[in-house]
């Protein structure tokens, strides 16, 4: 069994202006120390996925349908003294910013000790040697010195290994790293990149990786889903996404790497803007931008393809294409998810 299963989640945010549906019924698996990789654009849902998992929405938003196990236990409707139990101990997170997640008043000491005794029942002694054996196994350099000091001396990508350290101080079965090399040069970025897989293997944990940058994914994942406007449009292995995208949106994004091959010229972005969330077309989200959109895309959503047991995709055109196909010429039923709720 999958230590997390995300089945048909609709999480949405209820303003003035009507209801905005960040998550639209996605549904996604995590195995035991297997890296998760969710790409998307900014808006697409990556975040609100996450927060839903964790718990921690603002007051707008709610959880309005949908599942999520971690294991046996189910965390949508679950009292808050059960996510206390898991908040810190089974899944933690690192956010897309160090500076505005560490308190900039208190010590990083202190930071990370006060995560350790809420979750742990350590002493203060106890705490203080976990918080510096912590420091040490994130290579922060001089981890006595830096217990004393606040986050505003400390640098980007160091700031970034102390989340990093208070997120895996309590051993979790799941890390969320939200982001986690954004605000950082590509240097760093690469330092906490191999940091964070090194953790991985020896702590044996499972990370999901919410980011929009391919090449991260590309260097870390297991698995990758491709978010849009709210929902799955693909998933499957990276090796299938990277070497056999199915959706257009995925293809746009691939088109959209820079790389060496590029020989100097202009990269290829995805054309128009995102969909507006409060106001969703009836069909495919990413039809109006689509450059192979059939009038079908802008009617009815499609469901979910099998393409192969590894690689899944919700678009018009691999239909199309299985209809064409002998299997599908012969009256084969379309090979759609099962236990998938589709919209048509």
């Amino acid at each position: 069994m999958s230590l997390l299963q995300v089945k048909d989640l609709h999480t949405s945010f209820f303003t003035d202006a009507g209801e905005v549906k960040a998550v639209d019924g996605i549904t996604f698996n995590l195995d035991r120390g297997k890296i998760l990789g969710i790409v998307g654009e900014s808006g697409s849902g990556k975040s609100v996925t996450a927060y839903s998992i964790m718990r921690i929405l603002a007051p707008t938003g709610k959880i309005v349908h949908g599942s999520i196990k971690l294991e046996d236990t189910e965390i949508v409707g679950a009292d808050e003294k059960v996510m206390h139990g898991i908040r810190g101990n089974k899944i933690s997170i690192i956010f897309q910013d160090p500076m505005t997640s560490l308190n900039p008043t208190y010590t990083i000491e202190k930071q990370l000790m006060e995560g350790i005794m809420l979750h742990t029942g350590r002493n203060r002694r106890q705490a203080r040697e976990r918080a510096l054996e912590m420091l040490q196994l994130v290579n922060v350099n001089e981890p006595k010195k830096r217990m004393k000091q606040y986050p505003f001396e400390l640098s980007g990508g160091m700031r970034q290994r102390v989340m990093i350290a208070m997120a895996l101080a309590n051993e979790p079965d799941i890390l969320i790293a939200d982001e986690p090399t954004t605000a950082l040069d590509v240097t760093i970025q690469a330092q906490i990149l191999d940091l964070m897989q090194d953790l991985q293997h020896k702590l044996g944990m499972s990370i999901i990786l919410i980011t929009h940058d391919l090449g991260v994914v590309a260097q870390m994942c297991d698995e990758v889903v491709v978010m849009y406007a709210g929902s799955i449009c693909e998933r499957g292995t990276a090796e299938e996404i990277f070497y056999n995208p199915r959706h257009e949106y995925t293809k746009g994004l691939m088109r959209s790497i820079p790389t060496a091959a590029n020989n100097g010229q202009c990269l290829e972005p995805i054309s128009g803007t995102p969909v507006d969330l409060l106001n969703m077309p009836k069909g495919c989200p990413f039809a109006p931008r689509c450059d192979r959109a059939m009038k079908v895309c802008l009617s009815r959503r499609p469901g979910m393809l099998v393409i192969n047991q590894d690689h899944y995709a919700a678009c018009w055109i691999n239909v199309k294409d299985f209809m064409d196909s002998e299997a599908g010429k012969q009256g084969a039923p379309i090979p759609y998810e099962e236990g998938v709720k589709h919209h048509d």
